[in-house]
């Protein structure tokens, strides 16, 4: 079992049809929702299965849980188990953006306890760059159990968010674009703004040139520099949906700085009221 949070192409490569490996494909758009399911049937890594964040990742919204609400953990369970994921089974999610709904996977399976996940350093980018192997037939798999464990990672509900968004202690931090998080440029949600406490880590600064996970020493230093004397266990991350936020939850994990939480709802819900404070600006 690999349980690290991050595995190269070389590494993956390694096991090519591993009964005991299960590989996700998670390519998606945000603004196109069928393109990752049209780049997979084009070509995907050999023995993926395709998993789409709206229909496997996600719950139904209601207008006012968000963009992308969680499933309900026996949901969720049962859905992996149809798409053949055992507790036994290594987990090796991908994309093709940087790892960010790759990285919704890798939360919500630890979510469910189960700690042999990682996402795919690169992703589809840095394996068709190496020169590996792709397919386009779909593969062909058995339904498998899955039991639920006790939580790796944990979440924060609305609530807990208003009634205390930010304080010295603790820190709430928005994993968006600079402009959206300072009210500028919003195409997604139906409000500008951040919560009113939150700092702003975009998540594409995890990333080096090439698309991989800058090295644990870098990240560390980027977040304590955000964080100064504030533990990760008092870290809250938030985004548009409680997607990109994941990815600075994974990237603190790849720090060494375990423990910090995630905020579902996000933006997208916390605007669904609107009697709900916002904050405009960068500060």
């Amino acid at each position: 079992m690999n349980f690290t949070p991050l595995i190269s192409v070389a590494e993956l490569a390694g096991h090519p049809g591993n009964p005991n490996w299960i590989i996700c494909d998670c390519r998606h758009d945000l603004v196109d929702t069928e393109a990752g399911r049209r780049a997979y049937r084009e070509s995907h890594i050999p023995g993926a299965k395709f998993v789409h964040l709206d229909e496997d990742l996600s719950a139904p919204k209601t207008g006012r849980n968000g963009r992308h609400p969680l499933p309900a953990p026996e949901q969720f369970a049962r859905r992996l188990g149809e798409l053949g994921v055992g507790n036994a089974k290594q987990v090796v999610a991908y994309d093709a953006s940087g790892g960010y709904y790759a990285a919704r996977l890798w939360w919500m399976l630890r979510w469910l306890g189960h700690d042999a996940v990682a996402v795919l350093d690169g992703g589809w980018n840095a394996w068709t760059k190496a020169g590996l192997p792709s397919i386009a037939a779909v593969p062909s798999y058995k339904a498998a159990w899955f039991v639920r464990g006790a939580a790796l990672v944990r979440a924060v509900t609305v609530e807990d968010v208003a009634r205390d968004p930010g304080t010295p202690q603790r820190r709430l931090l928005d994993a968006r674009s600079p402009d959206r998080y300072r009210g500028e440029n919003e195409t997604l949600d139906p409000v500008a703004g951040h919560i009113p406490g939150a700092g702003n880590r975009f998540f594409k600064l995890n990333l080096d040139a090439a698309g991989g996970f800058k090295p644990p020493a870098a990240l560390r230093q980027d977040f304590e520099a955000i964080l100064g004397a504030v533990p990760p266990s008092e870290v809250v991350h938030y985004c548009g949906s409680g997607v990109t936020a994941c990815h600075n939850l994974l990237a603190m994990e790849i720090a060494g700085l375990s423990g910090s939480r995630l905020y579902p709802g996000s933006w997208s819900e916390w605007v669904a009221d609107r009697s709900r404070p916002v904050a405009i600006g960068s500060a």
